[in-house]
């Protein structure tokens, strides 16, 4: 724990493997998390659509999923620090607005099932 599902538009020059590495260093650094817990994810948008207005726009989203317990202080720094990595490795294309985001989502503790299996 924690899944971290990054989502991003089709029209941006990202290393998926960078950002991930990115994020999942900022998890990391919040000390709420094992290094081995920590799982992410990238998924490129073809299709998307921000607003209404035909003005060039690309977004990312990291949507970080974490079992229930951490106080709203900690999933506040969480999500700040997973936005400044996310900053980090990402630009606005050329003419282009870029949109920013991160939320933390609880997962339920009594139904969460994991298993660790090695070979």
């Amino acid at each position: 724990m924690p899944h971290l599902t990054l989502e991003y538009t089709a029209n941006l020059a990202l290393d998926p493997a960078a950002a991930l590495a990115a994020i999942n260093a900022a998890a990391f650094d919040s000390g709420l998390f094992g290094e081995s817990d920590i799982k992410s994810r990238a998924l490129r948008l073809a299709d998307f659509r921000t607003g209404i207005e035909a003005t060039e726009r690309a977004y990312a989203h990291v949507r970080i999923a974490l079992l229930g317990g951490r106080t709203p202080g900690e999933r506040k720094e969480l999500a700040d620090a997973v936005l400044a990595a996310l900053t980090a490795v990402l630009a606005a294309p050329p003419g282009h607005e870029l949109q920013l985001s991160v939320e933390t989502v609880d997962l339920d503790r009594a139904s969460y099932a994991k298993a660790v299996v090695h070979g």
